[in-house]
């Protein structure tokens, strides 16, 4: 019904377009007439004349931004596209608050930047994360069907409760990459957009583990090295019971592994509802080490391997927490790299991760990772209605007008100066001519003048977040990379225990010796004759006789 009335909307619009070309034409005497004749209103028919546009050509009285404030923000997001940093819709949002803010109106909503670009001609959204197919030839039904089966017999045979149920997996990071994204681009693009990514390509793994009762274990991160560096204990903002381990090429090992569970049964003993845990884990070799097993079994955690190829379906932390902790700690590094931070390191990367970690670890995204796998609570449905993929040949985009757009405002200070002169002349020869080009000269200018002023607003936030940013690199580069520790693990707080300590051992120690310096001058050894080694006399006044030996 509302697409019928919308076709409707349309086919009456044009044949008041119709009857308006006739009476333009003299075809047809008399508004009511041809009122008639094409079947409009009359009423409407007067209204379109008198230059009244329909209401569906009006903006909306709930629209927030005029329309000069839009373009500024079209050719805003073109110009980011073609430097390689289209935006997302969260970044758009961002232009067009601060715009209002500057002018002290509200924000726009949630839904403003989607609908935004859905009306603009010259957007369009671009989203290139592809399905793995490997995945979805591997996924097979029966096996799935086995798991499930083998979880609840597990649970019932030891008493596992749901509070006790917990997922652990590692997942990897580049320091400086960016993962695949919605961003908008201009409507002209062909092909996926290319972001520009940072250029460090660091490895680090992140070791995460989460309870179906909605919280997280403080993560365990593994950086490539060999020491441990005070800055990531003294500078960097993260919790105390964060842990941080070195590897040599920032991968987890069976030691780490092993390491690992220490940190989750130190954090998850004092929580458990029952006797027992159950971890449900992959296939990684770390986890099916001897101590590993061993330290489980004495220590009440009972482990489930998954089936494999299967993590993407029945991992909790793959089907909630990694996906979206990826895209935020990607938001994280391309505002580094709008702000020109172009080389991220550990000391950049411990702050931005934890900002990202923050937002993805939340217990309802917990909660709902472990409803998604199926798991907690227990519903096989939720992961074999998802196993069948109809994959599909995208349609082919359609071809693009070539008429280019022409400005007819001034966009610089060279033009702007232009048009002035221009509107000086008119005014000065203006006598009893019309008025109307001088009229349309002067709202070129002040097209001009309110685009520039806008654009001025957005760039002077974007140099408030280069100076901060700048601000914050500069911090980061004087503060101190002194070792304090060889290989091992070490969390926030026993990092910072250990710098404690060693600044008390250095000032102690800067004491004794301002305080022997002291005691040295109090006690100045006295000056001694060099013929007789007497005090009191120096060589030239000793009394001493000299023997020559012939």
């Amino acid at each position: 019904m509302a697409q019928r009335s919308a076709t409707q909307l349309l086919s009456n619009e044009a044949d008041i377009q119709l009857a308006i070309s006739s009476i333009n034409a003299h075809q047809i005497q008399g508004t009511r007439t041809v009122a008639v004749v094409y079947n409009v209103a009359e009423t409407t028919l007067r209204r379109r004349r008198a230059g009244i546009p329909a209401r569906r050509d009006c903006p909306p009285n709930s629209r927030k931004l005029t329309q000069r404030e839009e373009e500024v923000i079209i050719s805003y997001i073109l110009q980011l596209d073609l430097r390689g940093f289209a935006p997302t819709y969260t970044a758009v949002r961002d232009m067009a608050d601060k715009l209002l803010a500057a002018r002290g109106g509200e924000q726009v909503g949630v839904n403003w930047p989607s609908t935004f670009v859905k009306r603009t001609d010259s957007l369009r959204t671009c989203f290139n994360q592809a399905y793995d197919r490997q995945r979805a030839l591997c996924e097979d039904a029966t096996l799935i069907k086995r798991w499930f089966k083998l979880v609840e017999e597990t649970k019932a045979e030891l008493g596992i409760c749901d509070e006790d149920v917990y997922n652990f997996d590692e997942a990897g990071f580049m320091m400086g990459k960016i993962t695949t994204q919605l961003v908008i681009t201009g409507a002209e693009r062909r092909g996926r957009p290319k972001g520009i990514q940072p250029g460090n390509r660091e490895w680090v793994t992140l070791i995460a583990a989460i309870s179906a009762a909605g919280w997280s274990v403080p993560p365990f991160l593994i950086f490539a090295g060999q020491y441990h560096l005070s800055a990531w204990y003294k500078e960097a903002e993260i919790p105390r019971d964060w842990a941080i381990a070195v590897s040599d090429n920032g991968w987890t090992n069976n030691e780490l592994g092993v390491e690992w569970l220490k940190h989750f049964n130190a954090h998850t003993q004092a929580r458990s509802v029952g006797a027992r845990r159950l971890l449900i884990i992959d296939g990684h070799k770390s986890h099916q080490s001897l101590e590993f097993q061993e330290l489980c079994k004495e220590n009440n955690i009972h482990t489930l391997c998954m089936p494999p190829h299967s993590s993407h379906l029945l991992q909790p932390l793959d089907v909630g927490c990694f996906s979206p902790l990826k895209r935020a700690y990607s938001r994280e590094v391309e505002s580094l790299m709008r702000n020109h931070i172009n080389h991220i390191t550990k000391l950049e990367f411990l702050p931005a991760f934890k900002a990202a970690f923050d937002q993805a670890f939340t217990p309802a995204n917990i909660c709902s990772a472990f409803r998604g796998a199926g798991l907690v609570p227990l519903q096989p449905e939720a992961v074999l209605s998802k196993v069948d993929v109809q994959l599909r040949t995208p349609t082919p985009p359609a071809a693009l007008p070539e008429a280019p757009w022409v400005a007819q405002t001034p966009s610089n200070a060279r033009e702007l100066e232009a048009q002035s002169s221009l509107i000086r002349e008119r005014v000065r020869q203006h006598k009893s001519s019309s008025p109307a080009s001088i009229i349309m000269a002067i709202d070129q200018l002040k097209k001009g003048a309110e685009v520039m002023m806008l654009s001025a607003e957005l760039m002077r936030d974007r140099i408030s977040s280069l100076e901060k940013a700048n601000s914050a690199a500069s911090e980061r580069r004087r503060r101190s990379k002194r070792r304090i520790q060889k290989h091992g693990v070490l969390t926030k707080g026993a990092g910072e225990d250990i710098l404690a300590q060693n600044e008390a051992d250095q000032q102690i120690a800067h004491e004794e010796r301002q305080g022997g310096a002291r005691s040295g001058l109090s006690q100045r050894a006295q000056r001694r004759c060099t013929r007789c080694k007497e005090t009191g006399h120096n060589s030239r006044t000793c009394k001493t006789d000299t023997i020559n030996i012939e």
